[in-house]
């Protein structure tokens, strides 16, 4: 059996929007750009990156992270501080207000699917949760593949 590759890319994009806007409206939540929402997925409560190690895993270039901090910084959703170890490095956090909205949108977000799927039939439902593993590797596979070949992820999404 072959993956109707059109169809699923088809179907990808408009979930995903559809899914954003109507959790961003109910919460009320700010529109984050997707390569600033990309920085901060990788800073979960706790973690402390450095610039270059958060350019590396987004494959971006040392000059547009430091454009996308900065901007992260002025909109307070990470905070850039002296390393702990060498004060001539630099630690990046994401801020308080950062993880609320993450926490808040990872909540709505998990209920308004959970609302959604209730309307699909039993079988649906099975076929969608047999599914998940198998869309966690495509991906991952997706995203090794881009970095692999060296092109870096875009500033954002429409």
């Amino acid at each position: 059996m072959t993956v109707d590759a059109a169809r699923l890319a088809a179907l990808i994009s408009p979930l995903r929007r559809a899914l954003l806007s109507s959790v961003r409206e109910r919460e009320n939540l700010p529109d984050i750009p997707d390569a600033q929402i990309e920085v901060i997925r990788r800073l979960p409560r706790g973690t402390v990156a450095s610039p270059s190690a958060l350019a590396d895993a987004l494959g971006l270039s040392r000059s547009a992270i430091s454009n996308l901090l900065a901007t992260m910084e002025r909109d307070g959703l990470i905070v850039r501080r002296p390393g702990a170890a060498d004060r001539r490095q630099v630690e990046v956090i994401a801020s308080p207000a950062a993880l609320d909205y993450f926490d808040r949108y990872d909540s709505a977000a998990a209920a308004f699917v959970g609302q959604a799927a209730a309307t699909l039939t039993a079988d649906e439902r099975a076929a969608i949760d047999a599914a998940l593993p198998a869309l966690e590797r495509l991906g991952d596979a997706l995203s090794s593949t881009r970095h692999d070949r060296g092109h870096p992820r875009p500033e954002a999404t429409p």
